[in-house]
Order: C-alpha cells, then structure tokens, then sequence
C-alpha cells in the first residue's frame, strides 16, 4: 500500500508540475539577412537561464525555456549578434535573419567552439569554413576540400598531390563522403590529385574522426559532411574564375524571391585542349603517331529549393562528374602488292558520379522537425582499348574496304537507391534527440570484361562475349537512436545506438553499435572529453594502387566476405587561452577486424578468378595521439597540428594468410605527420597564406636478399642497402616482409597571395598568385627498381646491378587565377 501511494505522488507531481513552471517553446530558422541562406551550427541563447540551442543542418532550431522574461542571442560566427528580450508567455515562432559584420576581424579557422570545442560533447570533430579552404595554397592554384582537410592532425595523405584520405590508421574506402547527405564512392580527379568538390558550390563542411555520433555508419574511420549552397532567395550572383588548367563559374539566385532558389556551378579543366598542339608536333604522317588523344574532368552542381509554406521546404540536389582519358594512334601505313592497310590503336578510359536527391522538410511542431530523402547515387569505371585496321584493294576503282576490329572492355561500378527519414526532437533544453531510418538498395557490377572481334572482310566473322564476375544485389536497412543530454552545466553525454542490416547472397549480417561521448567541463576554458564508437562497413574497396586509381573495385560483403567492424576509444583536454589560440590533444586507440587485402601477386583485372578469390581478410591495430594549436581571430589566423600514429596489419587467418602471418605495417602508416597552416591579412585589399608540411615516408615491399638456386653447390646471399643492391645470375629474390621499406620523408611549403580590388560597379575582383613546393623538394612519387650496368674501360667486362629509383612528380610549380564575383 506504501508503495502504491508514492508512485501516486511521484505520478501527481509529474502532472502538475507543468503547472507551476509553465515552459513554451522558442522555434523557427536562423538564416542570412542579405540572401536567405540558412545557417548550419548558429546558436541561440538565453542568458536569464543560462540555455541554448543550435541549429540543425537546415538551419532550424527550437528552446524551450520557462515563461517569463527572456533575453536571447542569436549569434553565428562572421555575423553580428542579435538580442532579443521579451516576456514569454506562450509557444513563438522566431525567423531570424543575422546581418554580416563586415568590421569584425575575427575568422575562424576551424572548429566551431559551442558543439565541437571546450563545450560540446562531441570529440574528434571539426567544421571547416569555406572562406579557409579557399585561402589555402594549393597544386595549381585549385583550392580543395580534401587537402585542406588532410592539413588535419588524424588525416594523412596519400601520395604526392593526392586527394585520397587516410583518418586515424583506416584506408581511403572507410571515409564516409556526404554530398547534402548522399554518398559519393569515389571523390577523385585527374588520378585522385584534385576532389570532386567544387568550393564555389558549397556552404559548409563537417569532419567526423572517431565518437561518431550514432545518425552516421557505414564506415569505420570517419564521416566528411559536405552540405551545399541553397542559393541567394533576393538577386542574382555569381563566382567567376579562370586558372592554369580549370575555369569555373558558379551562379546563384531566386527564381521566385524569398520563395524558389537555384544554385548551380560548372568546372571543366582544359588539359586537352591545351595537349593538342604538343600532340600535333610529334605527329609523323609517314610512320605513324598519336593522332588524337587528350585528358579531361568536368563537374556539375545544382541545387534548388522551395518554400511551399512556412513549415514546408523541398529540395533537389544534383551533382554530376565525370574524367575521361582518351587516345588514338595510327601504327603506320603498309602496302603490299594492289592493298594499303591502315591500321590503328584506340583507348578510352572514363569514370565518374552521379547523384540525386529529392528532399522534404517538415515542422510537424515546435519540436519535432522532419527530414525525408529519396535518392540515387551511381559510381561507374569503363576501360576500353581496341584496334582496328582498314585495308583497301587499290586495284578496283571502287575502292573497296574491310575493316577489321577488336575492342576489349573492363568496367565496373556500384548503384544506390535509398529512402531515409530523419527526426530532430528537442523536448527541452537538456535533450536533443535525433532518431531515423534509412533502406538502400545496392546494385554491383565488381569486374565485367567484354571482347568484340568483327570482321567486315569476306568471312564476316562476329564475336561477342562477356566474361566476369556476376552483379550483386544487396539490401541495407538501418536505423538509429541518440541523444544529446545535459547534466548540469558540468556534465554532457551523447548518447546513441545505430542499427544496421545487410541481405546479399541469402545471407543476414546483422549489427547493433553503440556509441557514446562524454564532456566534463571543469572551467570556462578546460574541458576533458571521452568517447567510443563501434561502426560496421558492408562495402570494401579492392585497391593495389598506392594512388587512387579508377579500376579500384567496390564490392560487397557476400556470403565468403564478411563485414569490416571497427572498436574505436578516444580521450582528449581542450583549452582555451583567451586572446591567443586554443589547444587540443586527443590520444586513440583503433581495432578493425575483416579488412580486405589482394593476395600477393593478385590483380585487379583478369577472369580466371572470381575477385572473392583474390584477396585475404585480416584485422588492423592504430593507435596515436593528436595535437592542435589555432588561432582563430585577428588578421592573423591559422593552426599548428602534430600526429604521431601507427598503424598495423595481421593476416595470420587459416586461408588468409598475408606476410606469413607476421604483423606488418599499413601502406599507409606513417608515424609522424606536421602541419603548419597561416593567413594574415594587411588590408582589404592583400592577403596572404602560408602551409608546410612534413610526414614520415610511405611504405612499400621490395625484395633485399637474394640467394642462389637450392642445387647450387653453395649458398649466397647479400644484404643490400636502398638503391645500392646487386644482382646474381641464376638467383632468386626474397621478399622478408610486406611493407619492409620506406620512402624518404616529405615535406613541402606552399605560398599563396591575393590581391583584391572593387571595380566601379560593386564587384570584387581578385587575382590569386600561389606557389606549391617553393624550395622545389623532390618528394618520391613512387620507387622502382632499375638494372644499372657499368663498364670497366680497362678490362671490357660489363657489370649489372639493380639499383632504387625515386621517381618524383611535382618540382617548383606557380600558378596564377583571376576570379570575379558579381
């Protein structure tokens, strides 16, 4: 009886609680007053009650606070602050348009410091500004999303110039690429030396390192969201550039004013264009020659969207993208008795993305906001190589012709359809709450060769076949849970589950992953934090490139292939030393388990083996610690990051066995990484930038020993130094361990300016000189072995060794844009 009248009292007072401390709900959208774009991340607070909010990545936002007096503050960085006091007294619906402080000197580098620095509890996190990434000097003068992101303690580089990411010991198929939240398989041009993200397009830029937060997997390293531009809602402008290799434009504007908007942006580069005159010079009539060939990348962005009430947004968002290599060379002519034959060699090579997406947002009320998506996303690689040869009989006037041809193509890729809804429900100001769910339907073409052989002569013969791996149909489903919690203004958790599914081949792999972070804030400027994640992958990418190539293979988990999981723990202290800069060290520790590697010898290509065959599973050990210094306000502005890491294999599985089960290093493990990163700002008119960086070398396999054959009557063998080996007649090479040597340490300054002025009609012109690699370092692109022979002048005798060659790609290079914005 005691029992059952405390719960009645406790049930009493949960219900007339309200009573006494009435709460209303403070909503609506944060955007900018000169063009209506909605701001990511602003912040509201109530400084009577000392509680905020923040917005969601469409810009919208909901406090609930006691009634009564209220004095709030709209702020996001870049922007003037706005106060509001008032008396609440009921729920409100507050669109607020902030005014951009042009005066203030203040500009972020990175981070945003109310969700991911001292006080939020997400780790291992950071935003990056738009207006940074374009400071950056970069190859060419094209500034990049995801080299300013490999500026990053935590993100590593690939090779010389690569645009391929490589977070936290995990490899370049374990980033999770949003595209206004659509993934993107592969986001590399012109080999992977330049992104598929166009700067110009984009509006803001989130990179998740690890504590994931539970509305993201699929992937074990990390999370790149990429959000675009929605589009001015008043008039029309517009970004206009030209370079070295690329030209851009990028136009923006209200089809109906503050109501329907569009956003588009086009790049292309020339590099074909400006080949042909070169191509045309080593042309020879008589023996031959390349006749036409050239390379070049294209990039298309739109976006549009509309307002069907204030409670209804539609958005369509598109990207299309796509490299082509192409060649034809002419073998010469022969003649023999009445005929001439002409005959020819062709190639053409070509990949690319495609994506769409068709969104919906609702507020269904002043706490409960909805997001669904449908769309589609496609990735696609398609090598062909052909001859053809063309003969004529001389003899009739006619001229009669035969033809004959043959084309070999490889081609591969991957299709999603996916539906997802998303909830944002913020019941008061101590929980933010996000659930959802998501299914796609995934189509793979692994690796499909086709041979066409025909023969216009008199036999008329015709081939036709296809050969390969067959395509493979999956369907994935998931869903999530998590919760953004204050406890007192010391204590803050996330707290999250993310569930997934994945049907292929009559197989169920299934997996539930926890996820949580903890931030302790100790005073207004230290905070420590901690956080775990546990992420599942069902994808793979089949790689035995050290540079992003395009026949790199996506495939799935099959019912041979298991799903890659990963265990992720992090630690981290922040502080803030006001005035000068903030700091952060974080320390990891990372276990990945299913990891995909080709077997030793395997290939990419060829269809004797199922690709299922050509490759081993193993796990992955990383572990490091990161730090960070920045400063993020005056005219001076920019960061100081540190990495020291390792990252390992271990493939000692029964039927997997890799470096006969002995742990080796990753190909891209790397154990000290440096980046120094600044702009400084003299007027309005001149900046100018600044970034070094330094790594430890790549890793690679080659052969240092060797020794004689078994039957030999005695047994040799040499231990050899890089670059300084010899080579025995009738020996065999002997390979001790995967990844047994490593490149020369890289390191390289880049040096950018810009020079800005108003023309007399309002728009701001500026012309961008830059400089990669000013002290001309020769970084290795890659190492090879050479046969080098000598001759002794006295004797005659001729003596063969192998001998390391660096081969190096980018010396000294300067670059000049001029970009217009009007």
């Amino acid at each position: 009886m005691k029992k059952q009248t405390t719960f009645c009292l406790i049930l009493l007072f949960v219900t007339v609680h309200p009573i006494f401390a009435q709460r209303y709900t403070i909503s609506g959208y944060i955007t900018d007053k000169a063009n209506g774009e909605t701001l990511i991340s602003a912040t509201v607070f109530d400084s009577s009650s000392s509680k905020g909010a923040t917005t969601n990545n469409f810009g919208y936002y909901s406090l609930t606070l006691p009634a009564g007096n209220v004095a709030l503050e709209y702020s996001y960085i870049g922007y003037r602050t706005l106060r509001l006091d008032f008396h609440l007294q009921g729920d409100t619906v507050l669109n607020i348009r902030l005014d951009q402080d042009n005066i203030l000197e203040e500009v972020t580098v990175i981070g945003n410091r109310t969700e991911t620095g001292i006080k939020g509890s997400q780790m291992s996190t950071v935003e990056v500004p738009i207006s940074q990434i374009k400071n950056i000097p970069t190859l060419f003068g094209e500034n990049d999303l995801i080299k300013a992101l490999q500026l990053l303690p935590g993100v590593q580089s690939g090779t010389e110039g690569s645009a391929g990411m490589y977070v936290r010991g995990g490899g370049p198929d374990e980033n999770l690429l949003l595209l206004d939240g659509v993934p993107l398989y592969n986001v590399n041009h012109m080999l992977g030396f330049f992104s598929v993200f166009n700067s110009d397009a984009l509006k803001n830029v989130t990179l998740y390192k690890g504590s994931f937060p539970a509305r993201f997997g699929g992937r074990l390293s990390s999370v790149v969201d990429v959000r675009m531009k929605d589009g001015d809602d008043k008039k029309i402008r517009g970004t206009a550039s030209i370079g070295l290799i690329s030209s851009k434009v990028q136009l923006e504007g209200p089809i109906i004013k503050e109501k329907t908007t569009f956003n588009v942006s086009l790049r292309r580069t020339y590099l074909d264009i400006l080949a042909q005159p070169i191509i045309k010079l080593a042309q020879s009539n008589e023996n031959g020659g390349v006749s036409g060939a050239g390379y070049y990348f294209y990039d298309i962005n739109a976006k549009f969207t509309h307002k069907l009430s204030e409670k209804d947004k539609l958005y369509l968002s598109t990207y299309f993208g796509d490299d082509a290599v192409y060649m034809k060379a002419e073998d010469g002519n022969a003649y023999g008795g009445n005929y001439e034959t002409k005959d020819y060699t062709k190639l053409d090579w070509d990949w690319g993305n495609a994506i769409a997406a068709l969104r919906w947002n609702r507020v269904l009320n002043n706490k409960l906001f909805m997001n669904t998506t449908a769309s589609f996303t496609r990735y696609r690689s398609a090598l062909s190589s052909g001859y053809e040869s063309i003969s004529r009989d001389l003899s009739v006037p006619e001229q009669t012709q035969t033809t004959e041809e043959s084309r070999l193509t490889y081609h591969s890729g991957i299709r999603d359809w996916t539906l997802k809804t998303d909830f944002d429900f913020t019941p008061n100001v101590n929980h933010d709450i996000k659930f959802g769910t998501a299914y796609t339907y995934h189509t793979f073409a692994p690796d499909v060769i086709s041979l066409k052989v025909l023969d216009s002569g008199q036999t008329e013969q015709n081939i036709d076949t296809v050969a390969g791996s067959p395509k493979v149909y999956a369907h994935e489903t998931t869903a999530y849970l998590e919760d953004n919690i204050s406890l007192g203004r010391m204590l803050k958790v996330n707290l999250g589950v993310h569930f997934s599914s994945f049907h292929v081949q009559n197989n169920n792999y299934f997996s539930l992953q926890p996820r949580v972070g903890l931030r302790v804030l100790l005073n207004d400027n230290l905070s420590l934090k901690a956080g775990y994640a546990s992420m599942s992958q069902y994808i793979h990418m089949l790689s035995n490139n050290t540079i992003s190539m395009p026949t790199d293979l996506w495939v799935p988990a099959t019912s041979k292939i298991k799903p890659m999981k990963s265990h992720q723990y992090a630690v981290g202290a922040f502080y803030s030393l006001q005035h000068i800069a903030d700091f952060s060290v974080e320390g990891y520790y990372k276990t990945m388990d299913n990891l995909l590697e080709y077997k030793d010898g395997a290939s990419f290509i060829g269809v004797s083996t199922d690709w299922e065959d050509k490759v081993s599973m193993g796990r992955g050990i990383a572990y490091g610690i990161e730090f960070l210094a920045q400063r993020s306000f005056g005219n001076t502005t920019g960061w100081v990051g540190y990495t020291w890491s390792k990252s390992d294999r271990i493939f000692d599985r029964p039927g997997n066995i890799i470096n006969n089960g002995k742990r080796f290093p990753a190909k891209y493990d790397r154990r000290h990484d440096v980046s120094i990163t600044g702009t400084h700002r003299f007027s309005e008119k001149i900046d100018v930038s600044a970034s070094w960086v330094f790594s430890t070398g790549n890793a690679a396999t080659f052969a240092f020993h060797e020794y004689a054959a078994a039957d030999s009557p005695s047994y040799r063998q040499q231990y050899y130094f890089p670059g300084t080996y010899s080579y025995f007649p009738e020996t065999y090479s002997y390979v001790e361990a995967r990844n047994n040597f490593r490149y020369n340490n890289y390191h390289r300054l880049d040096l950018g300016e810009n020079f800005h002025k108003k023309t007399k009609r309002g728009n701001l012109r500026t012309w961008n000189i830059s400089i990669y690699n000013v002290y001309s370092r020769l970084n290795p692109f890659y190492v090879y072995v050479w046969d080098e022979t000598t001759v002794n002048h006295e004797t005659g005798e001729r003596k063969t060794k192998n001998v390391l060659r660096q081969a190096t790609l980018f010396p000294i290079i300067p670059s000049v844009s001029y970009t217009i914005k009007f």
